[in-house]
């Protein structure tokens, strides 16, 4: 058994080399490049219906000028989800349960959205700060908490991915532990945990696909 929970989390080198790398690229070489031809196979199908379907539901309480966004907001949730579901399997790495990563995600990507904002329609931007029908002696600290939480928006979103993704793991490295210290001394209940850990697996990858659209649902806000 590790001696740190959180060794898991450590990114592993190869002859010197972080192999975060391979893990950060590898999910664009699993998705398939779209043919030519006239029909496509059904993983082809199945991957632009999936696609079609994300980014109409993303893009409805969007207005037409904000679709120029779906291509790049399409690309990040499959990234998302192939690091998210890729990182379920044994022997490798989840970059996303970095938080470093996850702030370099957010921040950038919350930062565009609010100079847009500022620079294309700047005072329903600011309009955001202060909910309509606010008393009058309470406007000013409206504002300072609205715009407090207009900044805390990116490390929240990369608090949330990271810790839900880290809680999962943790989880299944107790739960697992348990079960294989436990499968020779009390077999019944080492199968009864393995159970367990088998509804937990199904729920971390409910969770992968969740959190990932979360994400960017949160940033298209």
């Amino acid at each position: 058994m590790m001696a740190n929970l959180f060794d898991q989390f450590m990114s592993p080198t190869y002859l010197g080399t972080p192999l975060i790398v391979l893990a950060l690229g590898l999910p664009w070489i699993l998705w398939p490049s779209p043919s030519t031809r006239w029909l496509n196979n059904r993983l082809i199908t199945l991957q632009s219906w999936f696609l079609n379907r994300f980014t109409q539901q993303l893009l409805l309480p969007i207005n037409t000028g904000g679709h120029k966004w779906a291509l790049i907001l399409a690309s990040l949730m499959t990234f998302l989800l192939s690091m998210n579901l890729l990182g379920l399997l044994p022997y490798t790495l989840t970059p996303t349960t970095q938080l470093s990563l996850n702030m370099g995600l957010a921040v950038p990507f919350w930062l565009a959205t609010v100079i847009i904002g500022m620079r294309n329609q700047p005072t329903a931007a600011l309009g955001h700060l202060l909910p309509e029908g606010t008393p009058t002696p309470l406007i000013p600290v409206l504002i300072v908490i609205e715009t407090i939480s207009l900044f805390i928006r990116p490390l929240a979103l990369g608090v949330r991915l990271t810790a839900n993704l880290t809680a999962g793991h943790l989880l299944i490295q107790l739960i697992a532990t348990a079960a294989f210290t436990l499968m020779t001394t009390m077999t019944t209940v080492a199968l009864l945990t393995t159970s367990i850990l088998f509804l937990l697996t199904l729920l971390e990858i409910a969770v992968a696909m969740i959190q990932a659209y979360v994400f960017v649902l949160l940033l298209s806000l």
